[in-house]
Parts: structure tokens; C-alpha cells; sequence
């Protein structure tokens, strides 16, 4: 299996970078999970959009999902797409149909991305089969109803915890995965309503689930890297990688 990054940005992109996009590669089969701003650029320049089969969204704050809508246009009016009769499937959380009506319908698009895509609405108690490559859900806390998405092939399996404040459920869910990628967006915790970790929260997290290699996302360019992985790295007990555009993981 391969990860490639995409964007990593939290819901402010770095400057000519993207937000969270994770190209997962396998068996011959090809996933795009999460579609956040900027990321339809970044997978056109890794890969022909017409490659990917299917399309998995974590949860619905615009920086995981707003370039579907870049993704839907090219999907309805690109001579690629025509030649290809591509149609993705787009796995995408419980009310997302009614969401993306909303945000589109503004300028009387309604239907645009369930017309581009393949849209169904997923069961998160339910596992996905995209032979060989297998999907599962676990909710995890944030502002709005979140799921880690875990895939495996085989024996080997990446673990993907989207968007959290600390948690018990993606410790659990994540247990001895071979990556695991957690989300490190704060310098310090929020002080009202959490939804986010830090640096070290993350590598408390990757700690406890037995994760094999931890990966730490959804964060600033403003942050120092250094100081970033010295604070993952302490509460990890061993090496932490940060993200970067582009990046390859190969498990």
C-alpha cells in the first residue's frame, strides 16, 4: 500500500499548499480520502484524476470536502472524464447529500457533485470493499460528527484519524496499525470547547495504540517543524514524522 500527501494544511492552507488529501494506492486500486481546498491541484499533478476509483470524506468541514466541487466540474465537462466515462464513487458521511446541495445550490448547482460522483451516503458501523483494499469507520470526537478511517491490505493497514480532540476511541481503533497519521493542528489546547490535539497529545496518542510509524498532519508551515517533532517524539518514545506535500509512505 502507498500514501501519498496531498495537502496537510489545517483549514487554512499554507501558502501553495492544500489542505487534507491523502492519495492511498493499492493492489491496483486507487483512493482519494478527504478533498479539502486546493487538493484536486495537488492529485492532478500526482496522478490522472480519471485514476481514482473512489473518493472517501471524513467529515463535513469545508477544508475535507470543498475541492469536490473543482473535482465535480472537471468530472462533468473535462474531455478526460468524456473519454473515460469516469464516475467516481464518493463515500461520504451521513447528510452530505444535503450539505453539498447547500453549498452548491448558492449559485443553483444543487445536484452538481451527486451527479459528477457516484454519491453514497456510508454506514459507519459498515466495512467497505474495494478488493483488496478494506475501509472501516470509527467515530471520533470533533465540532461535528467525525470518523478515523482505517485501510487495510492484507496484513498491512493505515490508520487515518481525521480531525479530534483526545480521545480513547482512536487509540483503540488505531491499535498496532503500521501508520498511523494523527491530526497536530495546536500549539496549545484550545481553552473552551477541545477539537483539536497538539504535538504531544499526538504522540501520547500514537503511544498508546502500539502504532508502528506515526505521521503528524493537519498543521501550519507557520509552526516549527523542530519544535513540532521534539514535542510528538517526547510523548511517542521514539522517531515521529511531520507531513509534507508530496511525501510517500509505502507499507
Amino acid at each position: 500500500m502507498r500514501i501519498t500527501v496531498l495537502g496537510k494544511s489545517p483549514a487554512w492552507q499554507d501558502a501553495g499548499g492544500a489542505c487534507s488529501g491523502y492519495l492511498v494506492e493499492g493492489g491496483g486500486r486507487c483512493l482519494l480520502l478527504d478533498c479539502g481546498n486546493g487538493v484536486f491541484a495537488k492529485l492532478r499533478a500526482a496522478r490522472e484524476f480519471t485514476d481514482v476509483e473512489a473518493v472517501v470524506i471524513s467529515h463535513l468541514h469545508a477544508d475535507h470536502f470543498v475541492d469536490l466541487i473543482p473535482y465535480a466540474y472537471a468530472l462533468t465537462y473535462s474531455h478526460q472524464a468524456r473519454a473515460a466515462a469516469s464516475r467516481p464513487v464518493l463515500h461520504a458521511p451521513p447528510g452530505a447529500r444535503e450539505t453539498f446541495r447547500q453549498v452548491t445550490g448558492a449559485w443553483h448547482a444543487e445536484e452538481l457533485i451527486e451527479q459528477a460522483f457516484e454519491l453514497r451516503e456510508y454506514d459507519p458501523a459498515a466495512e467497505l470493499a474495494l478488493d483488496p483494499l478494506r475501509v472501516r469507520f470509527h467515530e471520533v470526537p470533533h465540532f461535528v460528527t467525525t470518523h478515523a478511517v482505517q485501510v487495510t491490505e492484507g496484513e498491512r493497514s493505515f490508520t487515518y484519524g481525521a480531525d479530534c480532540r483526545p480521545n480513547e476511541e482512536i487509540v483503540a481503533f488505531a491499535h498496532g496499525t503500521d501508520l498511523l497519521m494523527l491530526e497536530a493542528t495546536l500549539e496549545a489546547p484550545e481553552e473552551l470547547e477541545r477539537g483539536h490535539l497538539t504535538p504531544a497529545e499526538a504522540g501520547e496518542h500514537g503511544r498508546r495504540s502500539g502504532a508502528a510509524r506515526l505521521v503528524l498532519t493537519h498543521l501550519s508551515a507557520d509552526h516549527d517543524e523542530a519544535w513540532v517533532r521534539g514535542e510528538a517524539q517526547r510523548a511517542f518514545g521514539g522517531a515521529v514524522e511531520v507531513a509534507r506535500e508530496g511525501a510517500v509512505y509505502e507499507l
